[in-house]
């Protein structure tokens, strides 16, 4: 299928690895001038980047500094992928609410919507101006927080009703806006016993691998099996295309079956 978006330039958010590696990935290889941005630039963003920058997004002046560069760069914004957020595990804890400080609260927001916020301002007379898309990444701890860090589902919900709100008000002015919402996915934030998957694992008492093993059952997956990242940054390249050009202020939930309910 042709996505006819070939030309086009995208800004990506947490584009150094995992979901955000994959999405950049698609986008160039469907001849999108992708400008790449993340706390960390790697070599595999660098690979298949028009432009990398490295800058810190939870911060109202790092989005409106990776902005200005890719306008710089590649002269204009048609499609923003707001994808950065999760969490850092020098800070991250894994306790309750009544043992999650306010930093931690802070953090999850500043990362997980207000960088979208924030980007999104700085990025929408660009894409307003060209008539392009804008997508979210979620979470289905937005919808079933159980078990995620205090603050990140929270977050996630509120990231889903900016997406909304900025569709209702955007649609009439040319610009789609939509949410993708992956289960849990084979990125490295589960699969490095360095990231998120690995404190779970010790919390847990178990081996890492154990864990990564289980988690298709533990998470009820009909599918059986992980969402791999290709496969998000798919559905991400086809609502940004004029393939979907009537799909408007839609949640696109990549679970493998996870969330039971309609």
């Amino acid at each position: 299928m042709d996505l006819g978006i070939s030309g086009k330039t995208a800004l990506v958010t947490g584009a150094s690895r995992g979901i955000g590696l994959a999405i950049a990935r698609t986008l160039a290889a469907e001849g999108v001038m992708v400008v790449g941005a993340a706390r960390t630039v790697t070599p595999e963003l660098e690979k298949v980047a028009a432009a990398s920058v490295s800058v810190d997004l939870s911060t109202r002046d790092g989005a409106r500094a990776v902005v200005a560069e890719a306008l710089a760069s590649v002269g204009g914004i048609d499609f923003l992928v707001n994808n950065v957020g999760a969490a850092d595990p020098d800070w991250l804890s894994l306790g309750g609410f009544l043992d999650t400080d306010d930093e931690q609260w802070q953090r999850m927001f500043d990362l997980n919507l207000f960088s979208a916020v924030w980007t999104t301002k700085a990025a929408l007379p660009s894409i307003l101006e060209r008539s392009g898309a804008i997508v979210n990444i979620s979470s289905i701890n937005a919808r079933m927080p159980v078990g995620s860090p205090v603050g990140y589902g929270e977050a996630k919900a509120a990231l889903n009703q900016f997406g909304k709100r900025l569709s209702e008000e955007l649609a009439p002015r040319g610009v789609r806006v939509n949410t993708v919402t992956p289960g849990v996915t084979a990125t490295p934030a589960w699969t490095d016993p360095n990231g998120f998957g690995g404190m779970v694992a010790a919390a847990s008492g178990v081996d890492h691998g154990d864990l990564l093993a289980a988690l298709p059952g533990r998470f009820a997956m009909a599918s059986g099996r992980l969402t791999e990242p290709e496969e998000v940054a798919d559905l991400v390249a086809f609502l940004l295309s004029e393939r979907a050009g009537n799909i408007h202020g839609a949640d696109h939930v990549i679970d493998g079956g996870t969330l039971k309910t309609a």
